[in-house]
This record gives structure tokens, sequence and C-alpha cells, in this order.
């Protein structure tokens, strides 16, 4: 069994888009996902699986879709790329200074070249980013809300769903402490 970390986008965000995660659990579970488990109210699951990654989403996808009656789009890590991730981050994470922070974008796809290209022009003293595979590592030296370049990720072209640095480490950990 492969154990996934699932990242939904544009959920419980601003009152909108309302899923409890009970309800959420409750509904992988009767798709046959095992060991479900939720952390915070933004979208994060982590599951156990034989399931190819793209059949998941498929299946994940329609019936969120149905059943909250919202599209919901989702993004699919193993724990082991979650731990590959952790490793590839080019910012440190430890010396943060305050109002700083380190957010990985998750990409649904690895961007076109266009995409990256626009998105180099936001690129400023308070924001810097690296893009490695299906992933985007963002430095922010203010908060992310008042980020030009935060605001312009739809120009990647594919569906991104952002989660910051201790969220990351976080679901890390919950996939290192689920029973084998």
């Amino acid at each position: 069994m492969t154990i996934y970390i699932a990242l939904l986008r544009g959920i419980n965000v601003g009152g909108h888009h309302k899923i409890k995660m009970a309800d959420l659990k409750s509904l992988l579970e009767t798709m046959g996902l095992q060991k479900v488990k939720t952390y915070i109210q933004s979208g994060n699951v982590l599951f156990e699986s034989d399931e190819e990654e793209k059949q998941l989403i498929q299946r994940m996808e329609g019936e969120i879709g149905k059943t909250f009656g919202f599209p919901v789009p989702v993004v699919l890590r193993t724990a082991e790329e979650f731990e590959q991730i952790i490793r590839d981050c080019p910012f440190s994470t430890d010396t943060l200074k305050e109002g700083e922070s380190v957010q990985i974008a998750f990409l649904a796809d690895t961007p076109s070249e266009e995409g990256i290209n626009q998105l180099s022009s936001y690129k400023s003293q308070m924001d810097e980013f690296m893009i490695k595979g299906k992933e985007m590592y963002l430095f922010f030296r203010q908060s992310i809300l008042d980020s030009k370049l935060a605001t312009q990720l739809p120009k990647l072209g594919v569906p991104v769903t952002v989660r910051n640095w201790k969220t990351v480490m976080k679901l890390a950990a919950m996939a290192r402490d689920m029973p084998q």
C-alpha cells in the first residue's frame, strides 16, 4: 500500500466551498481508501491505497464534486515524494525572521516555460521562487497576503494549491507515523 497525501484546493476559504473534515474523511473511506486522516480545515488528507495516482485523482475529484456540489481540484503526492520535496527546499526554514515565510505551491502538473517566464517578472526583493518539477518553492519576506507573486500563480497554467512550511512538515510527520 502506498501512503498518499492529498491536498484539496480552495475549500473552506473565506466561508466558500465548505467541507467538514469528518464528512470528507467519511466519503474517502466509503471510496475504499484506508487509514484516512485529515489535518486542519484547509483540505489535507493522508491515506493508503493501491490505486494509481491518476485514477485516484479522478475518482476523488468526481466523488467530492458529486457529494459536495462543487468542483475541488485534488493534488496528490506520495509520502516518499513529500520527503524529497522537503529535502529539495532551497530556502532556509530555520532562520526565518518575523514576517518571513516559506511556502510550497503544489502543482497538478509540470508548468510550461511560458508560464514560468510570466511569473519571473514578479520576482522581487520581497518574493523569490524556485520551481523543481511539480513543486514551486516560495520565499516571502512579508506576508503571502501582500505578495504580487502569490496572486499570479494561475499564470502557471496548471492547478496549484499552496501550503505553508509548518503544514508541510506536519503532513510529512503524520505520514511517517502511519502504521505500516
